[in-house]
């Protein structure tokens, strides 16, 4: 009897990071987050929206980097103080309203492929995880990263970013503190990586399988200079 030949990867731990906005979902969640927030706890913010544009005024002039217009916006629509506790119903609404009408399914199917597969799953995302925590839960999500922000002693969330914004090389560096948390050596663990935007083009190269999922049009070059495979969830 001839001897059976295993792939290497069986004893390896298998890693699978996901982005989320327009990878896992069709359209962005950070402003619709916003907006639900809005409607469903003070709709009398929308006095602020005349208001929003000068962030992003400022933010074309290179006066404030990304992270801050998040947090201006944030303290616009969000407020400079409420409490977790009375957020979160609401924050479990909108996650569920996101896997209901702003989703990929095919990039759902995708994760539970991966889940079966024995895979520890990871939601890598610029989203806040005051948010993305919600939806990575009903995903099944084993670890989540995204941007964290601050909750004071008593409970209030405020439009303070700890830390960087987790957006381009941020998530790698996140990426890399999950695996020191973890005890995870890369040389041990076999990674696939997925995103639809060039922005994460270095979580792709830190993959050893990196996957373009319904790529932008520059994500698309990159992936067909790189010969990363490019699949297509809508």
């Amino acid at each position: 009897m001839e001897p059976v030949e295993r792939d290497p990867q069986d004893s390896m731990q298998k890693i699978s990071l996901y982005d989320m906005d327009r990878t896992i979902t069709v359209r962005g969640t950070y402003t619709p987050f916003l907006f639900h927030m809005v409607f469903e706890r003070e709709p009398w913010r929308l006095i602020f929206l005349p208001i929003l544009p000068l962030g992003f005024i400022a933010y074309g002039l290179k006066l404030i980097s990304r992270g801050q217009l998040k947090t201006f916006n944030q303290r616009m629509l969000l407020g400079s103080a409420p409490h977790l506790a009375a957020l979160q119903p609401h924050i479990e609404r909108f996650a569920e309203n996101v896997l209901r009408s702003n989703r990929h399914q095919k990039a759902l199917d995708q994760i539970e492929t991966d889940r079966v597969a024995g895979r520890t799953l990871v939601l890598v995302t610029a989203s806040y995880e005051l948010y993305a925590g919600a939806i990575a839960r009903r995903l099944g999500f084993d670890h989540l990263i995204g941007t964290r922000l601050e909750v004071d002693g008593e409970g209030r969330v405020r439009p303070r970013i700890i830390g960087e914004n987790c957006y381009d090389d941020a998530k790698i560096e996140r990426i890399e503190a999950l695996f020191a948390e973890q005890g995870w050596q890369r040389a041990d663990t076999h990674v696939r990586a997925y995103s639809d935007h060039v922005s994460d083009q270095a979580m792709l190269e830190f993959a050893d399988e990196a996957i373009a999922t319904t790529p932008t049009s520059k994500m698309r070059h990159l992936a067909e200079q790189r010969g990363w495979p490019i699949v297509d969830w809508r």
